[in-house]
């Protein structure tokens, strides 16, 4: 139950710094800004005080030690693949309009 009023408490912050954006509209941005900022740290703050703030914490600590994992691309594969579906792109669309002018041409001739 403590956990659903700490979700509660951390939407209501949201909402709250949200009102306080538009409250102060006439305000510089900065202080707009500041209200969203401190709005949303501290909701942050709250949601992360319940088990699905911690969960979500492990997973995202999780992710990214995968995403470390991840052998990306050199430059010369990057380019490489970067071309190939540019030039079938380029063959793909010559194709489709050889086929549709194919195809207007036959009815073309069927309704003359």
């Amino acid at each position: 139950m403590t956990d659903k009023l700490k979700l509660l408490a951390a939407v209501l912050i949201v909402a709250i710094g949200i009102g306080g954006f538009y409250y102060f509209g006439d305000k510089p941005g900065y202080v707009q800004a500041g209200t969203l900022l401190v709005s949303s740290i501290a909701a942050i703050v709250v949601f992360y005080q319940t088990a699905v703030g911690k969960a979500t914490w492990e997973f995202s600590k999780g992710a990214r030690n995968e995403l470390r994992k991840v052998v990306w691309p050199s430059q010369k594969e990057t380019t490489q693949v970067t071309l190939i579906v540019f030039v079938m792109a380029v063959l793909m669309s010559v194709f489709l309009w050889i086929v549709d002018w194919g195809l207007h041409k036959v009815i073309k001739a069927i309704t003359s």
